[in-house]
């Protein structure tokens, strides 16, 4: 039997200092610099793969429409968080919008989620700051026909650029309340 490791051994594998399967070897040294992030981590001087971004997906209820920010990898493992999230923002009747700023990846289930959203949305899905990547997915896939995409929030009249409203919050008095 001949030992893939070593070329030209013809013995029996010989053990290597890999994790076992399912666990992960410790990362003793990273090869960038945060300001570079490269996903190459280098384990017992082999360059190994980082772990991906975690996902997630998260409904915000707003006073004048629902926002639903999308992060990390977003494919086929967060397909059934990405349906309920759909049909959570549709529940409320409100104008949607997409938070997609810290999207990394995004495969035909994120497309599906999105094309969804708009499809049953009776007003236009806005996406904030969509990554060129997925501009890219959208144009191919001709989606971003039916979605408004927004690289500068623009807020409602009234309303603070962070979406966020400013309901039961003290206030300053300024010159124009005087009058």
């Amino acid at each position: 039997m001949r030992n893939a490791n070593k070329p030209g051994h013809d013995g029996p594998p010989e053990p290597t200092s890999a994790a076992p399967v399912g666990e992960r070897a410790a990362v003793s040294e990273q090869t960038a610099t945060p300001e570079q992030a490269s996903p190459v981590q280098v384990t017992d001087g082999a360059p190994v793969a980082t772990a991906p971004e975690p996902a997630s997906v998260h409904v915000i209820l707003l006073a004048d429409r629902t926002r639903i920010v999308v992060s990390g990898e977003i494919d086929a493992d967060l397909a059934a968080e990405l349906h309920e999230a759909a049909g959570d923002a549709e529940a409320t009747g409100l104008p949607i919008e997409v938070d997609a700023q810290h999207v990394t990846f995004m495969d035909s289930s994120g497309i599906a989620f999105l094309a969804r959203v708009a499809a049953r949305s009776a007003e236009r899905v806005r996406v904030l700051h969509a990554p060129d990547t997925l501009r890219f997915l959208l144009e191919i896939t001709r989606i971003g026909d039916l979605l408004d995409l927004v690289d500068d929030e623009e807020s409602p009249v009234g309303e603070p650029a962070d979406g966020f409203p400013r309901i039961g919050l003290p206030t300053s008095p300024t010159p124009d309340d005087a009058a």
